[in-house]
């Protein structure tokens, strides 16, 4: 909501806030801008001639009156706060956003600094035994089976807990998450193709870990683990389904009983 909205808003709240029904025992009422009961009369401005009026108490039911009112003013208030927290977390949002830096990739939120994540190279590896090197489409079109890999069994990226949060900044509108990475001699296993003869259909696997979402801003969202990650081998991955393309930033959790893990860098 913008400040220009807010503001017309309020001012509108404000004039309704302004007009009271002043009802009468007969079950009709006076739009006032105000009133008071003196003695015997209750004086009010009426709102539709701009006039100061006068009516006998008798005629007016003045419980009635005093209960809407405050009602609405109890409800105008209501929403007026609901309002102001609408404001207040959309000017959240904005800050947060300006905390990621424009370029598209991976940050690791780390002792309240942002860290960017280096983009691992990774690979194709087929069935035969051959292998591409950086995923990148089109896919290959080897029917068969084949594995995405990352070199080397162990990330040298580790975060400092077992819940880390990371900002996300998409180069397109593709599918996005963390996964949990496969064990293989010498290498991580991001995803598992499965690849159709004839129709060259790709079929992915991967090991999926449950994570919260929050979107920050256009194509930039925050994703932290739903549950405690388990010591092992991980991926923040960006990829777009059966195209074969897929980008991956990893990072290991490992936990180092009596270690200071703040002072890990990525």
């Amino acid at each position: 909501m913008s400040l220009r909205r807010a503001f017309l808003i309020m001012c509108a709240w404000a004039a309704l806030a302004a007009n009271i029904r002043l009802h009468l025992k007969d079950g009709t009422y006076h739009l006032v801008r105000e009133y008071k009961v003196v003695e015997d009369r209750v004086r009010f401005y009426s709102v539709e001639r701009s006039e100061w009026e006068e009516i006998p108490l008798s005629l007016v039911d003045l419980k009635r009156t005093e209960a809407e009112h405050a009602q609405r003013q109890e409800k105008l208030h209501k929403e007026a706060e609901e309002m102001a927290a609408e404001e207040e977390f959309e000017r959240e949002q904005r800050r947060e956003a300006d905390r990621v830096p424009p370029e598209t990739g991976v940050y690791l939120v780390a002792g309240g600094q942002l860290r960017p994540i280096k983009q691992a190279e990774s690979k194709v590896v087929t069935s035969k035994g051959r292998s591409v090197l950086k995923v990148l489409t089109p896919l290959p079109v080897v029917a068969g089976k084949a594995t995405v890999e990352l070199e080397g069994e162990r990330s040298a990226h580790l975060v400092a807990g077992d819940r880390p949060e990371f900002y996300i900044r998409l180069a397109a509108d593709e599918r996005f998450g963390m996964v949990r990475l496969g064990a293989k001699k010498g290498a991580r296993v991001v995803q598992k193709w499965t690849i159709i003869p004839v129709t060259k259909e790709l079929i992915e696997e991967q090991q999926d870990v449950e994570t919260f979402r929050k979107q920050v801003g256009e194509g930039l969202y925050k994703i932290w683990p739903v549950e405690a990650l388990a010591p092992g081998e991980y991926a923040v991955v960006e990829y777009t389904q059966g195209k074969g393309n897929v980008q991956v930033w990893d990072f290991a959790w490992r936990p180092q009983p009596g270690k200071d893990l703040s002072l890990i860098h990525i």
